[in-house]
């Protein structure tokens, strides 16, 4: 239910859009790892938003709540790669996935921010939502602990096939956090969908950015 009261929170990081079409590194510390993220605002992608600063911070704040340890965690719309490497610090197996023209800069800063690491070695992957996931991603091989998921609705027309993408991962166990700026109607009326097919809990806001953290797992039959 919604019923609950989220904690509110601030977002720790100083978060900036970029006007530059040239690629800038912002530097973040998580976990007590300084991550240096490549950016470029070519892609809406390759910019990180407010979303993954809230959830990185979050489950570095909450690891016994939701401790990634050794588990299978599928990050939706990775962008930059910046919870990817969070998650993967928290000793997550970890596959970022986003739209083919993203992916370059994703291996880069999650191979760039994980490589002289003791821990898994997470996997890139194309992943277009709504498509192709049976064949990509089959049910029998693929079983997720976590879905990420961080500021995937805005202005678009792919939320359809962003909600059944998020249906489709999420099987019983598994559990779907997703954090966003709510900026549109749209946005709310997203929220309201996913409310209908899952069991949603309001983790946190971050009034200040417009950012809710949610929660969302399967319904039992």
């Amino acid at each position: 239910s919604l019923t609950d009261s989220p904690i509110t929170l601030k977002i720790l990081q100083n978060w900036v859009p970029r006007v530059s079409h040239y690629f800038d590194k912002e530097h973040y510390t998580y976990v007590g790892h300084q991550i240096v993220i490549q950016e470029s605002i070519e892609h809406f992608g390759a910019v990180v938003w407010p979303g993954a600063l809230a959830l990185s911070q979050y489950l570095e704040s909450n690891q016994e709540q939701f401790n990634l340890k050794d588990k299978k965690v599928l990050e939706i719309g990775a962008g930059t790669g910046l919870l990817s490497i969070v998650a993967c610090i928290l000793g997550a197996h970890v596959t970022a996935t986003d739209l083919p023209e993203v992916l370059e800069n994703l291996s880069y800063n999650i191979s760039r921010n994980t490589q002289n690491l003791n821990m898994h070695k997470p996997e890139v992957r194309k992943l277009v939502w709504g498509e192709g996931l049976n064949e990509d991603f089959p049910v029998s091989t693929y079983h997720y602990d976590f879905i990420l998921a961080t500021d995937v609705v805005y202005h678009h027309a792919a939320l359809d096939p962003l909600l059944a993408t998020m249906v489709y991962f999420c099987k019983p166990g598994t559990v779907l956090l997703w954090a966003n700026k709510f900026r549109f109607t749209t946005d709310y009326e997203f929220l309201e969908k996913v409310c209908n097919v899952f069991n949603t809990t309001i983790l946190a806001e971050f009034p200040e950015s417009n950012v809710k953290l949610l929660k969302a797992t399967v319904r039992e039959n």
